[in-house]
């Protein structure tokens, strides 16, 4: 895509107003996902983990339908007329998200199709019951009748019985019936999502085992769609009636849920009814097989009150994330050899650790680092005899999460305990409902978030009574405490006491469970308070830099880049000759290689192993580097409308970790690593000639070992 640079009225200024400038979000997020989908074809990659892809893939897709694609139909029937910095409207956006989508569903199915294929080579298969003996369609029968014809409930849809009522992502089957008195009837069956979708069956010689040992005991890697088996026996439910046929079908529903905070009485109310009503959200896409008729289809979308633009068929199985299971086979061969999370050499001893934070700070590197190392230290605050009171933000919390026990026990210990359990996390809210009742009922000072905001910052302090009076104890990091996702996300912390850092994490915290206007910090970056403004700030600086000395340079490494008052003023330094390198790893709306606007800006993303999840912010400020990590994406939501911290990182052995260690090995990946171009499509980076192959993550593995810091 070739643009040239717009000149502004002056002849001087680009105008950085142009639409051109700037890459649709929704279409920069389809190509996020395209790129997922690409690690599904990686033959580099373990057959299993391959699966793990195709499932993240749908999931995602999924989850775009739910937020993105329901925001912007609302968007459309509402006549809103704000069009973002790309200049579409809902209405251009959802037509091209539509020619985008369908494309990638069938590259997503020649994938499958491939995949399926290399797992039937490894004994692993997923068939079709025309596939099947004949004595394992008998065998599947009688599981049929005992297993799941009990959990089913038909439902007819004629003139005394009205539409059906269709679950959000729930598997169904449209089921065309022939009555010999009424004629042609049509109703639809739920697939029960409390069953394996995938199920196993036996093979042949094994089926006659089934009577005395049961399916599962006698079932190899072979598996059969559930779905499959109930059309196969749905004339169980509809005894007197002939079955025509049945045709899959899946709804996805609008999951945005509008949360009146101003008119509820309290958050968790407010919350809690929300998320009552998003199984009832308006439907925004209908998948369909191929293979279903017309007529079927018209019934479904004129009752589910959609056009015919929201529908999507497919020539496979739907709903595949619930692949996911397949990852449960137990062949450690076909998957990626486990990596062991240590400690950090700083805490590979039985010193107390705050004994190690008041000598020096502590990085860590997670999955590289393990995570027990953060809920340790929220252990030892608890049993500590001289811990005085832990402050916590909960953003996503998981289940069995032995952060919330180590809070529980601080309260068993009368530590005074105060946690911000944020209850807007978008599908975890149910979960952080559950804590949060847990925690109040053990007497734990819960606030439920911020009115109009999200807190997505996320801190812990202890207060410990020393020798020479009380002093705070901080961790600070890009990543949830999860203990779960610590193991599949890659997120940058630190430990530190450092007073400044402590005072303005006390600050921050009073402005979360108390009433404070705060806005100046002594060190931390505090959104929505002042993060937008540093920020500029310091990009203003490296282009006065650069234009007084030379040599300005910015490092980027984050989730999105999206807002538009940030992305002109990287046009602007990068006409100013400033050198950029952004890491981003899903949406950027940013477009380099523009001649005198971005030239000297270049974008990457690595989707790997595991999901590059820290934000890190690079300032060069002519050789006195600044550098801050934290949980701030550069997008509006993030800077206006969330709360976020970025923390510096000023020990210089520390520091020169994560630039020189982190930050420069992951922006020179040559194997995992796609290139933004100007049009917005990616192309694989690939090694020069001699240059060797820089695997990021599996650097940091290697590397890790090696650090000279905590």
């Amino acid at each position: 895509m070739a643009i040239e640079s717009p000149i502004g009225s002056d002849s001087t200024l680009p105008d950085l107003d142009n639409p051109e400038l700037y890459i649709n979000r929704e279409l920069s997020w389809l190509q996020f996902n395209l790129r997922v989908l690409e690690e599904a074809v990686d033959e580099n990659r373990p057959l299993l983990e391959r699966v793990k892809f195709l499932s993240i893939f749908a999931s995602n897709l999924d989850e775009f339908f739910m937020i993105r694609v329901s925001g912007l139909r609302n968007q459309m029937l509402g006549g809103v007329l704000e069009a973002p910095a790309d200049g579409m409207t809902p209405a251009e956006q959802l037509a091209a998200i539509r020619m985008r989508v369908q494309p990638h569903l069938e590259r997503y199915t020649e994938a499958w199709n491939g995949v399926k294929a290399e797992l039937a080579a490894e004994e692993i298969e997923i068939l079709l019951l025309e596939d099947l003996k004949k004595k394992q369609r008998k065998l599947l029968r009688k599981y049929f009748k005992r297993e799941i014809f009990p959990a089913l409930t038909p439902l007819a849809f004629d003139p005394s019985h009205p539409f059906p009522h269709i679950s959000n992502l729930s598997v169904n089957l449209a089921v065309v019936l022939r009555d010999p008195r009424l004629g042609e009837r049509f109703a639809r069956v739920k697939v029960p999502h409390t069953l394996p979708r995938l199920l196993r069956i036996p093979s042949e010689e094994k089926a006659d085992s089934f009577e005395t040992l049961g399916l599962a005991e006698v079932a190899a890697n072979n598996f059969v769609w559930i779905e499959e088996v109930v059309h196969a026996n749905v004339d169980m439910l509809f005894p007197g009636l002939e079955v025509v046929d049945a045709y899959p079908f899946r709804v996805t529903r609008d999951a945005d849920v509008e949360i009146e905070e101003d008119e509820a009485a309290d958050l968790l109310t407010a919350v809690t009814e929300g998320l009552e009503m998003r199984q009832f959200g308006s439907a925004v896409r209908l998948e369909v097989d191929a293979t279903t008729p017309d007529d079927i289809r018209d019934i479904l979308v004129a009752n589910l009150d959609l056009a015919p633009y929201q529908v999507f068929a497919t020539n496979g199985p739907l709903g595949m994330a619930d692949l996911w299971d397949l990852t449960e086979v137990d062949r450690p061969d076909l998957k990626e050899p486990p990596i062991q999370p240590k400690l950090p050499p700083a805490l590979q001893t039985d010193e107390s650790i705050f004994s190690i934070m008041a000598r020096r700070d502590v990085l860590l590197y997670h999955p590289y680092d393990s995570f027990m190392a953060v809920v340790d230290f929220i252990r030892e605050a608890a049993r500590d005899p001289d811990v005085v009171t832990i402050k916590q933000t909960l953003y996503r919390i998981g289940a069995n999460s032995p952060i919330v026990d180590a809070l529980l026990e601080a309260r068993e210990n009368h530590k005074q305990v105060a946690v911000l359990v944020e209850l807007k996390a978008r599908f975890d809210e149910t979960t952080n409902i559950e804590w949060a009742r847990a925690l109040e009922q053990a007497g734990v000072h819960v606030v439920y978030g911020v009115m109009g905001l999200k807190t997505h910052a996320k801190l812990s302090m202890v207060v410990r009574r020393d020798p020479d009076g009380l002093r705070r104890y901080v961790h600070m990091s890009s990543g949830n405490y999860n203990v779960g996702t610590a193991r599949v996300y890659s997120d940058v912390g630190l430990f530190t006491t450092d007073p400044d850092i402590g005072a303005d994490v006390s600050d921050v915290f009073n402005s979360l469970t108390g009433y404070s206007r705060q806005r100046d910090y002594r060190k931390l970056l505090v959104a929505p308070n002042s993060m937008r403004q540093e920020l500029e700030a310091r990009i203003e600086r490296e282009i006065a830099v650069h234009q007084a000395e030379g040599g300005g340079y910015l490092a980027f490494k984050l989730n999105a880049l999206i807002d538009r008052d940030i992305i002109a003023q990287l046009y602007e330094a990068s006409g100013a000759g400033v050198k950029i390198d952004l890491q981003v790893r899903g949406i950027c709306a940013l477009r380099p290689g523009i001649p005198g606007i971005s030239d000297t800006i270049t974008v990457t993303s690595v989707v790997g192993r595991y999901l590059e999840h820290p934000r890190i912010y690079y300032f060069g400020n002519g050789g006195e580097p600044e550098l801050f990590v934290g949980s701030a994406d550069l997008m509006p939501r993030n800077l206006n409308r969330r709360v976020e911290v970025l923390y510096p990182v000023e020990d210089p052995e520390i520091r020169q970790v994560v630039v020189d260690d982190i930050l420069k090995v992951h922006l020179a990946d040559n194997r995992q690593a796609r290139r933004l171009r100007t049009d917005g499509s990616y192309d694989r980076v690939r090694p020069e000639a001699g240059e060797p192959i820089i695997d990021s993550q599996m650097e940091m593995v290697a590397a890790r070992e090696t650090w000279p810091t905590g």
